[in-house]
């Protein structure tokens, strides 16, 4: 390293214009030499690779570690995103996409210029598992790596490329298993994480890992994965979603086993063993895969994940870290093609619901009335899923003795009045990040007002400082109570408000539910919610 900065002095003097080039950042990382960019009192590293490419013989297996590169990698530019289906339609989260390969595996880093073990902040991209870039511009780390910590943006694999379990793949894994390959991927980058970031400036004693939405859920399959105990140390989990998985060959929770959809997958695709698999043209699956109706999920497969995360989280296996967990109040208004035909009146929806509900149907349609059915649905899909699950996270972290806050985002402005998007899905992450200026072309634009300002200072204040110390603070603003203080939570409004029992009794009655569909084992809990949900199955033991 030492000699690299001579040359460059050397270069600075006697050549003409070296000076500029001199002024770029190099890093003498375990994992090789890299160059990124200087922007301002920040050094900015995208697209270095953290794993092989899994290409060829290397699709849908277990990401590789690199070997040390020679020479010095030029980290100027994010790397390909990883493949995809191009968007069918307009959509307030859409980007233009920009090169995708299957050769994806690459993180971005944002360090402050004179960091010396400074806490690291990990983010998840979201996007269903399917979809999303950790180089998208919503996500731009440098706000946050200006409050003090480095922060990395990951890519993972997305689809059936990170998802896709099939016999002839787990017949050749060692463990016997397949499918998973995005969350190892994100194991594999938490792992370079812990060998490279102190190069960076960073603490790898001191990471954070955090996403949003399948990000969200991915930091809770992380938090359940024996691989990636201590490989970080605090968690946030925005908007996350505590579903039902398949089990990998066994039919659980009602679920058709992983294996059985991959051979019905590769069945549609007209292949007829992993080999023929593996000679797809990488450019071609996305499209015919999404016109199949697969989706990817994780799997339970005995080895990467034991068992559901509800059942981890009750038995006290996650990872025992402190925890920031919310949820927006407008979740669904941005996914309303997730909800259900709506019934044709009120006392259909009623009677639907009095069906479905059974003894828990008049503490439904107290908090999700006939009289407004629309408003209803929304709510019920997002207190169902959204809400029992933050409120779930931060109730099993606070069982365990540890840092738990919790969250509602409720914020709203004049355009997303106007599109009846109040506080949207994903609505908070411009706040998190600093980048208003940079959300997609048909996103909600946020004002440029004194007010929007001191909201999005404010929330990155707490995020960063929950990442440096496990305690969310905020300059100016008001103190964020423990969930274990009497159910504290974070309303975020136009100005962060301090408060006490989220919702009282609302996240109880999910849990009820769950309990019931879990005891029976023929039943997910996924979207199967409201005039969309099965019979409640009997009361049994352990279950109200």
């Amino acid at each position: 390293m030492r000699r690299l900065r001579t040359l460059a002095l050397v270069l600075a003097v006697l050549l003409p214009g070296a000076a500029a080039a001199a002024a770029e950042p190099v890093v003498d990382a375990p994992a090789g030499v890299v160059h990124g960019v200087q922007d301002r009192d920040l050094r900015v590293f995208r697209g270095i690779p953290y794993a092989e490419p899994p290409v060829g013989e290397r699709r849908w297996r277990a990401p590789a570690p690199l070997p040390r590169w020679d020479g010095a990698r030029d980290t100027t530019r994010f790397g390909a995103a990883c493949m995809q289906p191009k968007p069918q339609a307009p959509s307030i989260y859409g980007w233009d996409l920009p090169a995708m390969s299957e050769d994806c595996l690459s993180l971005n880093i944002w360090a402050p210029q004179d960091a010396r073990g400074a806490p690291v902040f990990v983010w998840i991209h979201g996007g269903a598992l399917a979809s999303g870039s950790g180089a998208d511009p919503i996500y731009d780390g440098s706000a946050l790596a200006r409050r003090g910590i480095v922060v990395v943006s990951i890519n993972y694999r997305l689809g059936m490329f990170g998802w896709f379990a099939h016999p002839g793949l787990s017949a050749e894994s060692p463990d016997h298993v397949s499918g998973n390959y995005g969350l190892l991927d994100q194991i594999a980058a938490l792992e370079w994480v812990k060998r490279n970031i102190g190069a960076f400036g960073g603490n790898a004693g001191n990471v954070t890992i955090a996403g949003e939405s399948a990000g969200a859920l991915s930091v809770m399959y992380l938090m359940a994965a024996p691989a990636a105990r201590g490989l970080f140390h605090k968690a946030v989990a925005q908007s996350a979603y505590m579903v039902s998985a398949p089990g990998l060959r066994d039919r659980i929770n009602g679920m058709v086993p992983a294996e059985v959809q991959g051979a019905e997958l590769a069945a549609k695709l007209g292949a007829a063993d992993i080999a023929a698999l593996r000679a797809l043209p990488a450019a071609d699956i996305p499209a015919r895969v999404a016109a199949t109706g697969y989706f990817p999920f994780p799997n339970i497969d005995g080895k990467t994940l034991s068992r559901q995360l509800v059942d981890t989280f009750d038995r006290d296996e996650q990872a025992p870290v402190p925890i920031l967990a919310g949820f927006n109040s407008g979740e669904i208004r941005s996914l309303r093609f997730l909800l259900p035909k709506p019934p044709a009146d009120a006392a259909a929806y009623e009677a639907t619901i009095r069906t479905a509900y059974g003894e828990f149907a008049d503490a439904f349609l107290t908090r999700y009335p006939a009289k407004d059915i629309g408003e209803s649905m929304l709510a019920a899909t997002r207190d169902a899923m959204y809400g029992w699950t933050a409120e779930r996270l931060v109730s099993n972290q606070a069982a365990l003795g540890q840092g738990a806050y919790f969250y509602l985002f409720d914020h709203g402005y004049p355009a997303t009045a106007q599109w009846n998007l109040h506080a949207f899905h994903a609505a908070e992450l411009p706040y998190v990040f600093g980048t208003a200026a940079r959300t997609p072309p048909l996103w909600p634009k946020i004002p440029d007002s004194l007010a929007e300002r001191r909201l999005i200072a404010a929330i990155g204040d707490y995020w960063a400082s929950f990442a440096t110390t496990g305690r969310p603070v905020a300059k100016g603003g008001p103190d964020w109570p423990d969930y274990a203080d009497n159910r504290g939570f974070l309303h975020i409004a136009d100005t962060p408000r301090a408060g006490h029992n989220l919702f009282p009794g609302t996240a109880a009655l999910h849990e009820a539910v769950v309990c019931r569909r879990r005891a029976a084992g023929d039943v997910p809990w996924n979207w199967n919610i409201g005039v969309a949900s099965p019979p409640l199955p009997p009361k049994t033991e352990g279950c109200q």
